[in-house]
């Protein structure tokens, strides 16, 4: 049994660097939305003492006068990077499970009688690298518990290939005692104290334990947590992700908003966004849900947060029809004199788009749902939005702050890289 887990290294720092060889060697870190906090470090970052989660404002001097590098997060151009890496994945073997953004499953067993794994692992490797420019590590074990200990010892012993395979019991229990028991993957912070307290402190301690001791005194998820790290698969490779329950998007704003007319174009951005992600999944929605609030953390302002859902008598994935809805939802929860610093809209009760509902009544407001219509749109509007609705925000205003964002590279006509 053979299972390889492909982990992106540093991914956003390393997106950032593809199109942009001179930071290379560079310490780079990236900001989440309104560049408050730091979200990804390169390695250079790592070695500078740079927090996962920092608020850029503690570090920012520092990081500068160092010469360090700072990026806005650029989520489309890294999904579509990371679009690009899982494609090349799929190309080499039959079964593929997408975890993250920058990590990915792989089902070896099929592969094994015809090619030593290392080395097919290693060309793999090359071959991404070369295709992507994004550099890889590849963990290789019996089990995906004992595949992600395998990538945390390639970056413990700084493995010279990124590529490491756990095949025999030595190799797994000079690696399982070599991992401290938090970073176990499914173990987090109240569980390790737990476990630190029954004398459990390192991966090898865990996977020593009786696995019915373990379901007796903590849970089944552990235990079978304890079975994978003793090379007894548990979790198989799952090629078929199943269908989302709900879809949310939503922004804190980097400028508070306290304009009816200024938040109703910002919602409606949001509801074409979800609309999309609902088509994508091939589902179509009968409850719209819109929310607002401010910030919780502004003690002298008046605070205010409140949510409304619409329910459709007839399941759509027509934007239209959403943005029907998010009108509908926003107006009522809308107060004048708040300052609002966060809106969002929800998409649920999903129901598959191939399947038509009808209502006993007649709808007043009959839905427009025109699916292929709306295939047409997204098709349009693949690679730079170029139809928009009425209603929308085409003022290329958001209100996030992201002062420091990449270009586009692979997913904007106008912001293709130029070569001199």
């Amino acid at each position: 049994m053979a299972i390889a887990l492909v982990d992106c290294e540093s991914f956003y720092a390393s997106c950032e660097r593809v199109f942009r060889p001179d930071l290379k060697n560079i310490p780079i870190v990236v900001l989440s939305n309104n560049d408050g906090c730091v979200i990804a470090r390169s390695t250079e970052a790592k070695k500078m003492g740079i927090a996962m989660g920092v608020p850029w404002f503690k570090v920012k001097d520092s990081f500068l006068k160092q010469k360090g590098k700072v990026f806005s997060s650029n989520f489309t151009f890294y999904g579509d990077m990371s679009a690009r890496v899982m494609n090349i994945l799929e190309g080499f073997v039959p079964k593929v499970e997408i975890y993250s953004i920058d990590e990915a499953f792989l089902d070896l067993d099929t592969l094994r009688q015809n090619y030593n794994l290392y080395d097919f692992s290693c060309h793999m490797r090359i071959l991404v690298k070369q295709w992507t420019g994004i550099p890889v590590r590849i963990g290789i074990a019996p089990t995906k518990t004992l595949s992600k200990i395998a990538i945390n010892e390639i970056k413990r012993i700084n493995v010279p290939t990124y590529v490491l395979q756990l095949s025999n019991k030595d190799q797994i229990r000079y690696a399982l005692a070599n991992t401290p028991v938090h970073k176990v993957w499914g173990v987090g912070r109240k569980l390790n104290e737990h476990l630190n307290k029954a004398k459990i402190n390192t991966a090898l301690d865990l996977a020593e334990v009786s696995p019915q001791n373990i379901r007796r005194k903590f849970s089944v998820v552990l235990e079978r947590t304890v079975r994978e790290l003793r090379g007894e698969r548990c979790l198989s490779i799952e090629d078929d992700v199943s269908s989302k329950k709900q879809i949310v998007v939503s922004r804190s704003f980097g400028e508070r908003v306290s304009n009816l007319e200024t938040l109703k174009p910002i919602v409606s951005n949001f509801a074409v966004r979800a609309s999309e992600k609902l088509r994508k999944e091939k589902q179509k929605c009968s409850k719209v849900s819109v929310f607002v609030r401010t910030s919780p953390f502004n003690k002298n302002k008046p605070q205010h947060s409140d949510l409304k859902t619409i329910s459709l008598l007839t399941p759509t994935n027509d934007t239209r029809d959403i943005l029907t809805a998010a009108k509908k939802a926003l107006v009522p929860i809308f107060r004048s004199g708040y300052d609002y610093a966060k809106a969002g809209i929800l998409l649920s009760k999903f129901s598959n788009e191939d399947s038509k509902q009808f209502s006993l009544f007649k709808d007043p407001n009959e839905p427009k749902e025109n699916t292929e219509f709306m295939k047409y749109i997204d098709y349009m509007n693949a690679f730079e939005t170029q139809i928009y609705f009425a209603s929308q925000n085409t003022k290329k205003w958001s209100p996030m702050k992201q002062n420091m964002t990449s270009p586009k590279y692979t997913t904007n006509w106008y912001e293709l890289p130029k070569v001199n």
